[in-house]
């Protein structure tokens, strides 16, 4: 593909962009000083991305130096547009209760509201009038003004007026129902259909059961597949079939152990961070793959989660404990890589991640120019890990990146992406098997979004929305490839 025959591609990417963004604009103008500031969050996230790859495709490569100085500073603007967006609202916030409250003085007397009451919950809840009754006395007006209540599952939902900070209010009620009745029943703060604040009520024996014993057997069956396929892995990387060889362990022992540290040191970061907030997490369920040794793993929530941003932070830190260790690798291994080294590699391998092919491009520079590259084996390791990670950050379900999707914008945004996702794999799959695999894996155990949070309310700040976007924007880099020409203009094959 010529550059001429790529620039038309490249303006059309760009106008795209731009007319995202003024539509976007648009929309904003009517919100006032909020949605201005809003839609300058969208342009600040989007620049650094649209600076990236238009410059890529223009062939001008930015060192990842470069590439690091462009993600801080336009972190640090999101991250400041935020605080300014947060101020803005606060304001917004006051004069809101300032009405509320004058609204307030005017309600009908006592005895009406109490009618109202009544007349709203005489439907029969599930829940024993006395326990009832004492979560009423758990509501106020300077919290949770409760005007109707509507049984639900076996429990119930509690309509009103939520007052002051949703996270504040959160705690106060979760504190006073626990004092009230202990831990007989766990309160959530969610939003309904109409976008409105809620209360739901529900008893603790709906609360996730742990697993059973033939689910952990289950786990260690499925740990035991893990090793053995990172082992035959290893073997096709090194041109043959460990299955058929297995007393060629010493030399698939290096490639097979290092993808399956990588493996557990991302489920240990998950382990970490949930332990930090007294989350419980199940055994993961490995799910082995002969072509990487692994697709990564399902890990399951035992406890409720206290709110959107546990999730995000246990959801973030497998990623990025593998992510980094496996980045470290890889550079490792391109710092080590000589032309003595006895791994070889086709130059055109490097053209399969750009994330993968400017590492390379910095440290080997013209020497990706030749038709094959030696590299040190830990090169291929931490590519592998790279890939594992960067599958399991797509935005889909249950995924580490359906998790995170879901934490930063909500259950409505994330199960549209998780579709998203699956119609891109599916197309993908049209010229690689892997994808309709993976495709498989997410719509018959991923799919599911994770269930609601106790505080599903308050979002994620702004330096966590900020940072999820760059793990997507990381695993877009890892999994997409580069064009012949670009590659040609980089010197890479």
């Amino acid at each position: 593909m010529s550059i001429a025959s790529e620039t038309p591609l490249v303006a059309a990417i760009v106008l795209v962009a731009f007319g995202i963004l003024g539509w976007g604009f648009y929309r904003a103008r009517p919100f006032g000083k909020l949605g201005i500031l809003a839609w300058l969050q969208s342009v600040v996230l989007m620049t650094p991305w649209l600076i990236f790859f238009g410059l890529f495709a223009a062939g001008i490569y930015i060192n990842i130096v470069g590439i690091l100085f462009l993600l801080l500073i336009f972190t640090a603007l999101y991250v400041y547009i935020g605080k300014q967006l947060r101020a803005a609202g606060q304001d917004a916030l006051i004069q809101k209760k300032a009405a509320e409250r004058l609204a307030s003085q005017s309600q009908t007397d006592p005895q009406e509201e109490n009618l109202a009451t009544a007349v709203s919950t005489s439907e029969i809840i599930p829940i024993p009038e006395e326990d009832l009754t004492s979560i009423k006395g758990v509501f106020g007006i300077d919290t949770f003004f409760a005007t109707e209540t509507i049984p639900y599952q076996n429990g119930a939902i509690f309509k009103g007026n939520l007052r002051g900070e949703a996270e504040i209010t959160y705690n106060r009620l979760s504190s006073n129902l626990q004092d009230k009745l202990g831990n007989k029943y766990r309160l959530f703060l969610v939003e309904n259909t109409d976008n409105k604040p809620v209360v739901v009520i529900l008893p603790s024996l709906n609360d996730p059961q742990p697993a059973t014993i033939a689910q952990n057997v289950f786990a260690g069956i499925l740990l035991i597949a893990t090793i053995a396929t990172s082992f035959e892995a290893a073997g096709l990387l090194l041109n043959f079939d460990f299955f058929s060889q297995p007393q060629r362990y010493l030399e698939v022992l290096p490639i097979g152990l290092g993808i399956f540290v990588i493996l557990i040191i991302h489920e240990i970061g998950h382990w970490v961070i949930a332990r930090r907030y007294q989350v419980r997490l199940g055994l993961p369920f490995f799910l082995p793959a002969i072509q990487i040794g692994s697709f990564g793993a399902i890990t399951r929530f035992e406890s409720l989660l206290p709110s959107r941003k546990v999730l995000f932070d246990i959801a973030l830190a497998g990623p990025a404990a593998g992510g980094i260790v496996s980045i470290l690798i890889l550079v490792l291994g391109l710092l080590l890589s000589n032309p003595t080294s006895l791994f070889q590699l086709p130059s055109e391998f490097f053209q399969g991640s750009i994330l993968v092919g400017s590492l390379a491009k910095v440290i080997l520079g013209s020497t990706l120019q030749a038709g094959i590259v030696n590299v040190n084996p830990l090169v291929i390791v931490g590519w592998v890990g790279l890939v594992i990670t960067a599958l399991n950050l797509m935005p889909a379900g249950q995924l580490d990146g359906g998790r995170i999707v879901q934490a930063i914008y909500g259950r409505k945004i994330a199960s549209r992406a998780t579709l998203a996702t699956i119609a891109v794999l599916v197309l993908v799959a049209l010229g690689n098997p892997l994808a309709m695999y993976w495709a498989i894996v997410i719509v018959f155990l991923q799919r599911d979004l994770e269930r609601p949070s106790l505080n599903e309310i308050t979002e994620p700040d702004d330096a966590r929305a900020a940072l999820g976007l760059l793990v997507l924007f990381l695993m877009i880099a890892t999994l997409l490839p580069l064009t012949p020409a670009l590659a040609g203009r980089l010197g890479i094959g």
